[in-house]
């Protein structure tokens, strides 16, 4: 009786296993073309890979032309200029994304990919979002983080903060937004007042739509006025866009029990760049030119404290400075920031780095990095 019970165990874990391997993954485009900022492509990219059962690929508009959509559940369309990403589709392009929401593909829109969505008088955009943009002649109003709230639709989507009050993630000049024809569901509303730069005037972010979602035809639309796969600790909530819109917000998620992916010591806050913060932003590259190696190892810690947007970009050639310490310290930095996108440069330092305690610092952040994988 016992081997009998062992082995109907067996057969049933064998027989689960066999289920999941069976059971198709959700595949995901990334538009990958001009208009797209390249960092805003890689997080986006690595956002969604966060969800093991979402196969992901970039995609350019020659793609779209050439049928790539009837391979496709959802797309991606990432940060950058929603005009330019429209440019580099061209109307065919346009009209065949439509027609893919319209029979019933998903579609997420991430800051820029939110104005393209949008229904905006005067812009070239798909009008698929139920969205409408104003104040664009305040487009550069700033960015840094931002706080928002969720509300009880965003609850449902996000249950792992159903209890939080506030909370934040980097925004960088997305669009406000106001409805148009069709409407949305708001699912979490914005609290920061964003007017830092370009003369934007006040009062004009703070209580708009942060996250918002909507139907057009048979398909769903999510929009993103800001970067939660830019942010620490929120960059799955991207992959769980791409699950709304693909009509499986209830599917169970790891993130909701892997504290790795729910880490957010550098986003607890609302931090948004004055012109001052820009200005120390600035001079902080010329440290890494010039400066010492206190003075680079200062630069870092300000710049992670302030959350820059720019130094995603420089942190890379840091991981093979002169100086041990800064490439310990660029790995951390990495590390906290959750960019996995510098995972493969991370891994090279830590194979070819010769100082013993350097070396060990570097893995304890390659470790932290890939515990944020799916297995």
């Amino acid at each position: 009786m016992k081997n009998s019970i062992i082995f109907l165990v067996a057969l049933a874990l064998v027989s689960a296993s066999c289920a999941r391997q069976e059971q198709p993954l959700r595949r995901v485009g990334v538009f990958d073309g001009y208009g797209g900022a390249q960092t805003c492509i890689w997080e986006a990219v690595a956002a969604c890979r966060l969800d093991g059962d979402l196969n992901v690929r970039t995609i350019t508009t020659g793609d779209i032309a050439r049928g790539v959509l009837d391979s496709l559940d959802a797309i991606v369309i990432p940060g950058g200029g929603g005009s330019r990403q429209y440019l580099n589709l061209g109307g065919e392009n346009v009209r065949r994304i439509k027609e893919f929401v319209t029979r019933g593909g998903g579609a997420v829109g991430i800051c820029a990919g939110a104005y393209l969505f949008s229904d905006t008088p005067d812009y070239t955009c798909l009008g698929i979002s139920g969205a409408c943009a104003i104040d664009r002649e305040h487009d550069n109003r700033g960015h840094g983080n931002a706080a928002f709230r969720l509300t009880e639709e965003g609850k449902r989507l996000f249950p792992e903060y159903a209890r939080a009050d506030t909370l934040f993630c980097m925004y960088y000049e997305g669009p406000v937004l106001i409805p148009a024809e069709g409407g949305y569901t708001e699912f979490a509303t914005m609290l920061s007042d964003v007017h830092e730069e370009g003369d934007a005037p006040a009062n004009m972010t703070n209580n708009r739509p942060f996250f918002l979602g909507n139907n057009y035809g048979k398909g769903r639309v999510f929009c993103t006025i800001a970067h939660p796969e830019a942010t620490p600790g929120k960059m799955w909530m991207i992959a769980r866009m791409v699950r709304w819109v693909l009509g499986e917000e209830a599917l169970p998620q790891r993130f909701s029990t892997d504290p790795a992916l729910q880490e957010a010591s550098l986003v607890n806050r609302e931090c948004l760049m004055s012109i001052e913060d820009l200005k120390k932003e600035s001079s902080c590259l010329q440290t890494f030119f010039y400066g010492s190696e206190a003075e680079k190892l200062q630069a870092l810690q300000w710049l992670k404290e302030h959350s820059s947007w720019d130094a995603k970009r420089w942190v890379q050639g840091l991981l093979f400075d002169d100086s041990p310490l800064v490439r310990a310290a660029a790995a951390q930095y990495i590390a906290d920031a959750h960019y996995l996108t510098y995972l493969p440069d991370v891994e090279a330092l830590y194979l070819s780095e010769a100082d013993a305690a350097t070396r060990e610092q570097v893995g304890h952040s390659l470790e932290r990095l890939r515990r944020l994988l799916p297995e």
